[in-house]
């Protein structure tokens, strides 16, 4: 049962929003009382805290996923972006804007374990971009990464709208690899821009 409320929590939170979905709401859906659900969590934060636990472990299962397919690094970070915009395509709002509005301590709990976890993704794709000639030799990959994730994290913390973070995000990206792209990079990021619906 609890792994149900979860699943059906993290449905509607990214739906509907994590401030306006109650515990009511999620009985509701489930044609359970609200009682059951405080059998498993005493309040809604914790329910938050388990959902945005799960929605993290299906990101990086997901990135793994597309990482294991050995596509070039620039292809890569379409086909994260692309994950990115399907997974979270049902939100009028971005979720991570509305955690850092309405519930800022989950938010800085999600965003250090997410700095973590995108620092490394982020690191060996420039890395493995550099091997195959996409990206420049030389480029300061920590600085790089680092600009990368403020930039991508603000947008996210920062614009409400769930359609214009995932416009200002695709533009994070094409910036992010115009600044390190060579000749032959350039010509796929073309490439992948050209193929890239919003």
């Amino acid at each position: 049962m609890k792994e149900k409320i979860i699943e059906k929590a993290t449905d509607l939170f990214m739906k509907l929003g994590f401030k306006s979905v109650t515990m009511d709401d999620i009985a509701g859906e489930m044609c359970i009382s609200k009682k059951t659900i405080y059998k498993y969590f005493c309040n809604k934060e914790l329910l938050i805290e388990e959902t945005t636990e799960i929605v993290h472990k299906a990101i990086h299962q997901s990135i793994d996923t597309i990482v294991e397919k050995k596509h070039n690094a620039i292809e890569e970070n379409f086909e994260i972006r692309k994950m990115f915009k399907e997974m979270f395509k049902a939100a009028d709002t971005s979720p991570a804007y509305q955690l850092k509005k309405h519930y800022p301590e989950i938010y800085n709990t999600v965003m250090s374990r997410e700095i973590n976890e995108c620092n490394a993704v982020f690191k060996q794709n420039i890395e493995k971009g550099i091997q195959q000639g996409l990206y420049r030799i030389g480029v300061a990959i920590d600085t790089y990464v680092g600009f990368y994730y403020t930039l991508i994290f603000s947008i996210n913390g920062n614009v409400s709208s769930g359609k214009e973070s995932n416009e200002k995000e695709l533009q994070a990206l094409e910036y992010h690899t115009r600044a390190m792209a060579t000749p032959a990079g350039i010509i796929e990021l073309e490439k992948q821009l050209q193929n890239y619906t919003i």
